[in-house]
C-alpha cells in the first residue's frame, strides 16, 4: 500500500481526518462525563430520595453519546491498523529498493550508497577498504541447460557461501546476473587477510553446488581493489575491482587478482582496438595473408592457409592474436571472417587449379545455423571453385554444439568443399569427432611439432597422430615447421603436408601473386570470363 503524501508538508493527506476523528472522540468523552453525571445524579435522587424521574431526552442524549464514543473507538482502531499497514508497506518498499529480492543482498545502487559511507569511514579510521567483485564462471551454461529455477537456486546457494566466508560487518551485494560484490575494512599493512578471503571464495566456488536436486559445477573469477591505491572514490574502487575481475577471467578463470594500473592501460588499448575494428572491417583494413602449405615429400606447393592481418593506418601490421579475440567477444567475427573469405577467394581465382585455399572457422561462427549458406554465397559471388576450398575447424569449436556442427559441415561437404580438423590433439574427444564428422584431413597442433625435437612426449604424439591418419586414410598436415630437422622427422613419421616459417613467412596478396607468377602458377585467362560477367552485372 502506497502512502499519499502532501508535497509541502511531507505528511500523509489522511492526517487531518485523523485529527478530526480524534477531536470528535475526545468531545464525546467529555460530553459523556457531563451528561452521564447528570443522569446518574437524577437516577439516584429518583430511586433513593423520591425525586422526579430522569429526563427522557437526557437519557437519549447519553445513549447517543455512548454510541459516538464506540464509533470513535472503532475508527481509531481502524486508523491504527491502517497506519501500521502503511508503515509495513513503506518498509517493504524501502527493502525492495535497497535489496536484491533473490539473495537478500544489497543491490548495485545500495552498494554505491553504503559503500560510499564505508569508504569515508575507512579514511576516518585510517583503514583501507577492500572491494571484491566476484563473477561466476560457467553459470550461463547451467542456466541454459537446466532452466532459470535451477539458476536461481544456484545463485541463492552461492550467496549463502559468500555470507559464510565474509566478515559479519562486510557489505555484500548482487550487482546483477551472476556478479557479486563484497566490501569490508582491513588494516592497510596486512592485505593478506583480503587474499585469504579471496582464496576461500575461489576454493568454495569450485566445489559442486546442489541446486533443485542437481549437482552443478561452476567456479569464480574475483577482482580485488583497495581504497588506498589510486582509488579516490567508491566509483573508482568499483571500476578497479571490475577491471581486475575481467583480468582474472582472461587469465584462465577460477582465480583472483589485484588491480594494478597496467590493467587500466590494457583495457584502454583493448577499447581503442575495438573501436578501430568496427571501422576497419568495412574499410577492408583486415586483409588476408597466405601461409604456404607444402607437400613435404616432394617440396611442391600444394596450397595456402589464409591468415588475417590488420593493416592499421597508424600502427602498422597488427597480428590476429590481438584483434581476433575482440572480434569474437563483440560478435564482429562473422563479418570479419566473411570479409577475409571474399578477399582471399577473389585473389585466388586465377591461381593454378591445383592450389587449395584453407579457411579457419571460429568456434563462434559454428553457432550460426546459416553459416554454410553464407560461405556458399561468398563462393558463388566470387566465382571461386568450392572444390579448392578447405574449411578448418578446431576440436574446441565442435565441443559446444556437435549436432549443429554436423549440419553445417554436411551442407559444406555437399557443395564439394573439403574439411580439416585443426589443432588435433588438443581437444576433448578427437577420435569421436573423427568418427562422427566427414573430415578429409587432420592438422597436428603446432605446439607438438615445434617441440618434437626436444620433447620425446611431443615426438610420440606426432608419430601416433600420423599412424592414426594412415589407418583412417586421412592425410596429415603438420603446422609450425621451423627448421629442416623437424621436416625430416615429419617425413619419417609419414606426415604428408607441412606449413611453417621453414617455408617462408605468410605473404600478402601481392606477395603471393609475385611468387606464383615466378613459378608460372597464375592462370589469368581463367579469371577473365568471370570478371567480364561481373562487370556486365554491375553495369546492368
Amino acid at each position: 500500500m502506497a502512502l499519499d503524501f502532501d508535497e509541502d508538508r511531507r505528511a500523509p493527506r489522511g492526517a487531518p481526518r485523523d485529527l478530526v476523528t480524534g477531536a470528535i472522540t475526545v468531545a464525546s468523552i467529555l460530553m459523556f462525563v457531563g451528561i452521564g453525571s447528570q443522569v446518574l445524579a437524577a437516577t439516584v435522587r429518583h430511586y433513593f430520595m423520591g425525586g422526579a424521574p430522569v429526563d427522557q431526552p437526557l437519557v437519549v442524549a447519553l445513549l447517543l453519546n455512548i454510541a459516538l464514543i464506540l464509533l470513535g473507538w472503532r475508527r481509531n482502531q481502524a486508523l491504527a491498523r491502517e497506519v501500521a499497514e502503511r508503515a509495513a508497506a513503506e518498509e517493504r518498499a524501502q527493502m525492495l529498493a535497497a535489496r536484491d529480492p533473490l539473495t537478500g543482498f544489497l543491490n548495485r545502487r545500495s552498494l554505491a550508497e553504503d559503500g560510499a559511507a564505508l569508504f569515508a569511514r575507512a579514511e576516518k579510521r585510517r583503514k583501507a577498504m577492500a572491494l571484491l567483485i566476484l563473477d561466476l564462471d560457467h553459470f550461463k551454461t547451467v542456466n541454459d541447460m537446466h532452466g532459470h529455477a535451477v539458476g536461481d537456486s544456484l545463485l541463492r546457494a552461492v550467496a549463502v557461501e559468500i555470507e559464510r566466508v565474509l566478515p559479519a560487518s562486510a557489505l555484500m551485494a548482487r550487482l546483477g546476473g551472476d556478479e557479486f560484490a563484497c566490501a569490508f575494512l582491513f588494516d592497510a599493512a596486512n592485505p593478506d587477510v583480503v587474499e585469504r578471503i579471496a582464496e576461500r571464495l575461489v576454493s568454495r566456488m569450485a566445489q559442486p553446488f546442489d541446486a533443485e536436486g542437481l549437482r552443478c559445477h561452476i567456479s569464480a573469477s574475483i577482482g580485488l581493489a583497495r581504497s588506498d591505491f589510486d582509488c579516490r572514490s567508491i566509483d573508482a574502487l568499483m571500476r578497479a575491482a571490475d577491471i581486475a575481475m575481467y583480468a582474472a577471467k582472461k587469465s584462465g578463470r577460477n582465480r583472483f587478482g589485484w588491480f594494478d594500473m597496467s590493467m587500466e592501460r590494457e583495457l584502454q588499448t583493448r577499447n581503442e582496438l575495438e573501436s578501430g575494428l568496427r571501422l576497419a572491417i568495412p574499410r577492408q583494413e583486415i586483409v588476408p595473408y597466405f601461409e604456404q602449405q607444402i607437400d613435404i615429400a616432394t617440396g611442391e606447393l600444394s596450397g595456402f592457409e589464409v591468415l588475417a592481418r590488420w593493416e592499421h593506418p597508424s600502427r602498422g601490421l597488427i597480428s590476429p592474436d590481438q584483434f581476433i579475440p575482440i572480434a569474437e567477444e563483440t560478435g564482429m567475427i562473422a563479418e570479419l571472417s566473411l570479409s577475409i573469405m571474399r578477399q582471399a577467394f577473389t585473389a585466388a581465382r586465377d591461381w593454378d587449379p591445383s592450389l587449395t585455399v584453407a579457411i579457419n572457422i571460429s568456434p563462434w561462427q559454428l553457432r550460426d545455423p546459416w553459416l554454410a549458406q553464407k560461405i556458399i554465397k561468398v563462393l558463388t559471388e566470387t566465382g571461386f571453385p568450392a572444390s579448392r576450398c578447405e574449411i578448418e575447424i578446431t576440436e574446441s569449436a565442435l565441443f559446444d554444439n556437435l549436432s549443429l556442427a554436423q549440419s553445417i559441415v554436411g551442407s559444406l561437404k555437399n557443395q564439394g568443399m573439403r574439411l580439416a580438423l585443426d589443432d588435433f590433439g588438443t581437444g576433448y574427444s578427437s577420435l569421436a569427432h573423427l568418427r562422427m564428422l566427414p573430415f578429409d584431413r587432420i592438422k597436428i597442433d603446432k605446439s607438438f611439432v615445434i617441440s618434437m625435437t626436444e620433447s620425446p612426449d611431443s615426438a610420440a604424439i606426432v608419430h601416433a597422430i600420423a599412424r592414426l591418419g594412415e589407418s583412417l586414410n586421412l592425410p596429415v598436415t603438420a603446422e609450425g615447421i621451423e627448421d629442416g630437422e623437424i621436416e625430416r622427422r615429419l617425413i619419417a613419421a609419414g606426415v604428408s603436408r607441412g606449413q611453417g616459417w621453414h617455408y617462408g613467412k605468410p605473404l600478402s596478396t601481392a606477395g603471393a601473386r609475385r611468387m606464383l607468377a615466378e613459378r608460372r602458377m597464375l592462370h589469368v585467362a581463367q579469371a577473365e570470363p568471370f570478371r567480364k560477367a561481373t562487370s556486365r552485372r554491375r553495369a546492368g
